[in-house]
């Protein structure tokens, strides 16, 4: 069973993508902050983290997944779409990085590659 949590605070954005990624076969959760989606990250196979998340953005959930050695494949989802954050974000241990707006067959791509090696 391939289980990802969202990390999205954007009600609209979450639904979304949970039911695209549902319609093909994966069990979501969705998390509107960042300290439920530290809470609930070991039960998932992958995490799709918003970095403008409230209580503790992305960058914190980021950092603190892997300062606890925690080897969960993380695909940041964000409108931060400059080189500094997508280095950043790679430099912190994010295994991919998908800019806002997305098309959502390109972030499917992205999650399937996951879930295929």
């Amino acid at each position: 069973m391939n289980r990802i949590l969202i990390a999205e605070d954007e009600e609209r954005l979450a639904a979304f993508i949970e039911k695209g990624l549902r319609r093909n076969g994966f069990v979501t959760a969705v998390v509107p902050d960042g300290e439920q989606a530290l809470q609930m990250a070991e039960q998932f196979e992958l995490l799709l983290l918003d970095l403008g998340l409230p209580i503790k953005d992305g960058w914190v959930v980021l950092k603190e997944l892997r300062s606890q050695g925690k080897r969960l494949p993380i695909i940041i989802v964000t409108a931060f779409n400059d080189d500094d954050n997508l280095n950043s974000a790679f430099n912190l241990g994010a295994n991919g990085y998908v800019t806002k707006p997305f098309r959502f067959s390109d972030l499917l791509q992205k999650v399937k590659s996951h879930f295929s090696g």
